[in-house]
């Protein structure tokens, strides 16, 4: 299996050398090739990483059952992205044209190699490189339009996503100093070494970089109050960026802090993260609930609903029971699956009306027979309706939070996701399921658009995602339930190793 990790870490490399060197006309096919083989090598590897931790080149890589399971929600996304960017872009084979096929294609892939990488490392350090990578490349995909809004999103996002990894950086070097008096001298912070010691930490300086991983990848991972990037970002990126951002790099960003949980809780036991993880997942679910009932921009909407997620993941974090931290890891699978399939569908709505703005989009599902429909889909599924993989998700956290005594939490989390779904339907019902406008209704446009898809590609990847969505819900592999059985474990007190 040593072979299969080390492919798996340098497939996305290749893809993104070959995507930026090749003819324009191959990088598509190219990207799309990589992400599927990345997904492959991934299922290749659930059981070895439900067996234990395995490790490639030296220590540099390391893969155990909670790492497989971020990586598979990345190169699920990898793949179906890469499938409905073939169909969503329209580039020119002139000269400008041809140039930002190269930069968002290497962009793209290398992006995507920086997701897969972050999971694979193995030791704090190395990870927060990783998640810095992430940042500067995403960034150039966020502004590769080029337009004023996509420009201001862009700076925005570095400016507050470098200050949220600053914060992670000091975090990793609290918890380097939390460890050097029980190391007696220096040391590598590979999560082995860590979990060896942490019980011998100092235990305030593990809480302290515990809050700031918190506050450093909270703001990578969209929770409040560092989250204001994320919705302009979100809004202003191309469609397949805005998929890969909410659908991977969110979940990434939790993997980090996830790492650093399980060194806080075997320093100082399990009250202190959860109830951080509870404080900011409730904030996060609170706020998002509220703004996803004012959105027009269909991005913005997804983009709010992606906080929404993020807080949900959180407060069954926080809720310690087993069946609430595997609903927590479904969730992260399921959402990724959901929110790009969204991104997609709203990335096909864009295309078809010329806008994002959802007073001017009527009668989306009629025009778009397929896409619009999946997107009506797709949204029931983000509102955690059966019988998709969210449902299932939000039913085992709430379960867990009950049987663990948090009836008040898991009382506030039902009522927020109900307010949230609030906003998402009034999104469904006033552009996906209304009639089609007549000629001339809708502001800024002289006719109303002809039935049909703007891509097949699009279709198949909007397909690919709602059938994820369907077996999470209905039929969990075996393979799949042990692996995240036994990621919960190693997040539950005396299961990290």
């Amino acid at each position: 299996m040593h072979e299969v990790l080390i492919a798996l870490f340098v497939v996305p490399l290749a893809a993104a050398v070959l995507s930026y060197i090749a003819p324009a006309k191959a990088a598509p096919p190219v990207s799309a090739v990589a992400g599927t083989a990345s997904f492959g090598l991934c299922l290749a590897l659930v059981p070895a990483a439900s067996a234990g931790a395995q490790h490639a080149l030296g220590a540099f890589l390391r893969l155990d059952a909670l790492s497989e399971v971020f990586l598979l929600a990345t190169t699920f996304l990898y793949a179906t992205t890469a499938v409905f960017a073939s169909g969503y872009l329209h580039i020119s084979h002139l000269a400008a044209g041809r140039r930002y096929g190269q930069l968002f294609w290497g962009g793209f892939n290398l992006f995507c190699a920086a997701m897969v990488a972050a999971p694979l490392m193995n030791g704090l350090a190395a990870l927060w490189v990783a998640v810095e990578v992430t940042t500067v490349v995403s960034a150039l995909l966020v502004v590769i339009d080029g337009t004023d809004e996509a420009t201001e999103a862009s700076w925005k996002y570095v400016l507050i996503a470098s200050l949220g990894l600053s914060l992670a950086l000091f975090a990793t070097v609290v918890v380097y100093y939390a460890g050097s008096s029980f190391f007696a001298g220096s040391y590598n912070l590979s999560y082995a070494n860590l979990l060896s010691g942490a019980a011998h930490f100092s235990p305030g300086a593990v809480r302290l970089a515990f809050v700031l991983a918190v506050l450093g990848y909270g703001t990578k991972m969209g929770l409040f109050p560092v989250h204001t990037w994320l919705p302009d970002a979100h809004s202003e990126a191309p469609s397949p960026v805005s998929a890969l951002l909410s659908g991977a790099l969110l979940a990434i960003s939790f993997y980090a802090i996830l790492r650093y949980f399980q060194v806080t809780e075997k320093t100082v036991g399990p009250a202190f993260p959860r109830a951080v993880m509870a404080g900011f997942g409730v904030a996060s679910l609170l706020l998002a609930a509220l703004y996803l009932l004012s959105q027009r921009d269909m991005k913005r909407l997804f983009a709010y609903s992606s906080v929404e997620h993020m807080g949900i993941i959180a407060i069954g974090t926080s809720f310690g029971a087993p069946v609430a931290i595997f609903g927590a890891l479904l969730h992260v699978l399921a959402h990724g699956a959901a929110k790009g399939t969204a991104f997609f569908g709203a990335g096909s709505v864009a295309r078809k009306f010329g806008t994002k703005d959802m007073g001017v989009v009527r009668g989306g599902a009629l025009l778009l027979p397929w896409s619009g429909t999946m997107l009506v889909a797709v949204v029931l599924a983000l509102s955690a309706f059966p019988p998709f993989g969210i449902f299932r998700s939000e039913f085992l956290v709430v379960e867990g939070g009950l049987s663990s005594g948090r009836d008040a939490l898991a009382a506030v989390l039902v009522v927020l996701v109900t307010v949230a779904f609030f906003g998402l339907s009034w999104f469904t019902t006033k552009t996906m399921l209304s009639a089609p406008a007549a000629s001339g209704e809708r502001a800024g446009a002289d006719e109303v658009p002809a039935p049909g898809e703007v891509s097949i590609w699009i279709v198949v990847a909007m397909v690919a995602g709602l059938a994820a969505l369907v077996l999470l819900g209905v039929h969990l592999p075996s393979d799949l339930t042990r692996l995240l059985r036994d990621a919960a474990g190693q997040i539950l007190p005396g299961g990290a190793k």
